[in-house]
């Protein structure tokens, strides 16, 4: 009896792997985190199909497949485009500094997008060896989102033009370097349309995190006032 268990044992007690020449020969080479690809191609692991494992509370085991990062950020909506964005503003190349508008709440507040890129004209100068984007150029991009709101019919918008009456309270809390999506929200806080005078909370983001804020005083007028 004793003799039998024993076999059992050792039969059972095997190496998982032979350890014949010819399979030691296409062994796999050590993990490696330098070449974590060659690692998982020798071990027969594909990693171009990857794939989560969720477990429910009942015990089900469901297998995803897992979402390229190429396809895990959704899209900006469009509210206005650049062309209807150029419909209202007067400004042109190189000082356009609004894309889109991604949310527009007619006479009170619009959020716009600037995608800030390494061609943009200001970058060779400011700096060569750090491209960081001019903060006076933020305040401007802020302002033409605010302009977006008052030269809207909402408020009495039929000018042809708006002006910097005044900035206030303007803090830049981090840089904005090429490659960053600058978002910004302008909220209308206080009009005299017998003045055509405004006066609008701005804040700019980029990933979520504040970058810019101030309290801008915009007037309205045309060109020839």
């Amino acid at each position: 009896m004793e003799a039998s268990v024993m076999a059992i044992f050792h039969a059972h007690s095997q190496p998982l792997f032979s350890s014949s020449p010819a399979l030691r020969a296409r062994s796999a080479p050590p993990l490696s985190i330098s070449n974590p690809r060659r690692s998982t191609l020798a071990l027969g692991l594909d990693i171009k199909n990857r794939f989560v494992t969720r477990c429910s509370v009942d015990g089900a085991v469901k297998v995803e497949a897992e979402v390229p990062v190429e396809k895990s950020f959704p899209p900006f909506p469009t509210v206005m485009d650049i062309n209807q964005i150029r419909n209202i503003l007067p400004h042109r190349f190189p000082f356009l500094l609004v894309d889109r508008v991604i949310e527009y709440t007619p006479g009170v507040t619009a959020v716009g997008i600037k995608n800030v890129t390494i061609n943009d004209n200001f970058f060779p100068g400011h700096f060569p060896e750090r491209p960081i984007m001019p903060g006076v150029l933020m305040v401007e991009a802020m302002a033409q989102v605010g302009g977006l709101v008052m030269l809207q019919p909402e408020v009495g918008g039929s000018q042809e033009n708006f002006f910097f009456a005044g900035i206030d309270k303007v803090r830049f809390r981090k840089p904005v370097i090429a490659g960053d999506t600058l978002i910004m929200r302008m909220t209308l806080t206080k009009l005299q349309k017998r003045f055509g005078i405004a006066k609008m909370e701005g804040k700019a983001y980029v990933g979520g995190n504040l970058v810019c804020e101030g309290e801008f005083l915009i007037a309205t007028g045309s060109a020839s006032e």
